[in-house]
């Protein structure tokens, strides 16, 4: 196979799609839904294992249908599920209306379908009652088969090598863009997949950010606590041309990238000795780390560990500096993995949430300082049968350098 010669890496198992079609289904007949019409690109990958141009339709009580519009040679390659070859949604309409799909409620990806496009699915495709499937969707991708894991495992191994060849990168003078690019062109050399998906309406992200002190407390659009300055206002986040400075702390926030699957750490590196104002929120990110690890497992309910690590930051007397500072504080401390980097679980003190075997997600204590910068940790985790596996092996301590 030609992918294969040029480095494509593995295909999804179809035991593990058809798995996620029937759990999908499942949850979808708990929900009163009859099908789902599915044409976002992750969500259709994910139950297909091919993103070619097209739509995914799951009936609540009967077999897919993947209609591919564009890269139906590819499509083949990629699936093992039969495909139908299809020019535009009318012939997709006359398809599922001969097959008496169109009948009751369709459930339609609201949460990132744009208007315009769910006006003209409406009208070509002739659907009645419609509902919002995303939080379905997004309850089956919650849990992770071994095959997921597996490419998380490798994913994570992208994020270990790039942290160890950042001791050979972060120096002072260096700017974060110099410093980011060097990482880069490393990563990309494993295989990297060259970028993040994030979902949502204006949800971008970056795969890596290096802060170099002030320009960790620049509060900007993104939902994260330490987001960068970037070096535009058209794209208010990421390095900049800020340099690094003796004692001051050097974020290198990344997201390795390895056949679809994201994952995403943060290590804090110093030249000389830390600054003084840093040390305090710093030993309180690696008392947060020490506490979770030992403390969650499946069963814990995600609103505990934010209560748990709020409570550490307010007894250094750091809560109003804990994942951001003013405008920029943000109301979680982790987030869950997989094809995008806001999966579920969200660890929030708003929302409950029971960690269940299987999930994946990234826990991230970070400290910002106003007028000084940001210091914090960010490791991912798996929950395992008895507890938390770590997805790295790179020690999440400070490197001084």
């Amino acid at each position: 196979m030609i992918l294969k010669q040029v480095g494509a890496f593995d295909c999804v198992p179809e035991e593990d799609l058809l798995h996620r079609i029937d759990r999908l289904r499942h949850l979808m007949a708990g929900a009163g839904i009859d099908f789902a019409l599915m044409i976002q690109n992750v969500d259709r990958f994910y139950f297909t294992g091919t993103m070619q141009k097209g739509m995914v339709v799951v009936p609540v009580d009967g077999e897919p249908l993947v209609f591919i519009e564009k890269g139906t040679e590819r499509a083949a390659m990629e699936t093992p599920l039969p495909l139908t070859v299809v020019r535009n949604d009318r012939e997709i309409q006359r398809i599922l209306s001969d097959r008496h799909i169109l009948k009751g409620k369709a459930g339609l990806e609201l949460d990132v379908l744009p208007v315009a496009i769910f006006q003209r699915l409406k009208r070509v495709i002739g659907f009645d009652g419609y509902a919002d499937v995303s939080e379905t969707i997004k309850e089956v991708r919650a849990i992770k088969s071994p095959f997921e894991l597996a490419q998380i495992r490798k994913s994570g191994e992208m994020l270990t090598h790039v942290f160890a060849r950042a001791r050979e990168e972060v120096r002072e003078g260096r700017t974060e863009l110099e410093i980011e690019a060097a990482l880069m062109a490393e990563s990309r050399k494993m295989g990297h997949q060259g970028f993040l998906r994030m979902r949502g309406m204006n949800q971008e992200m970056m795969t890596m950010t290096v802060q170099a002190g002030i320009t960790g407390a620049v509060a900007t659009l993104l939902d994260a606590p330490i987001t960068g300055a970037g070096v535009t206002p058209a794209v208010p986040q990421g390095s900049s041309f800020k340099v690094v400075e003796a004692g001051v702390p050097v974020t290198i926030d990344y997201g390795g990238g390895y056949n679809g699957y994201i994952t995403d750490e943060t290590r804090t590196f110093v030249v000389s000795d830390l600054n003084e104002v840093f040390r305090k929120p710093y030993e309180t990110a690696r008392a947060i780390i020490e506490d979770v690890l030992t403390f969650a497992r499946p069963g814990t309910d995600c609103t505990d560990i934010f209560s748990r690590a709020f409570e550490t930051a307010k007894k250094a007397g750091l809560e109003e500096n804990f994942m951001g500072h003013g405008e920029g504080q943000v109301a979680f401390i982790g987030h869950g993995l997989g094809l995008e980097i806001n999966e579920l679980p969200i660890l929030t003190a708003r929302h409950s949430r029971i960690l269940e075997e299987g999930m994946v997600f990234a826990f991230e204590p970070k400290f910002v300082l106003p007028g000084h910068g940001a210091v914090g940790i960010e490791i991912d985790l798996i929950v395992g049968a008895h507890g938390l596996e770590r997805v790295t092996t790179s020690s999440p301590d400070i490197v001084r350098l």
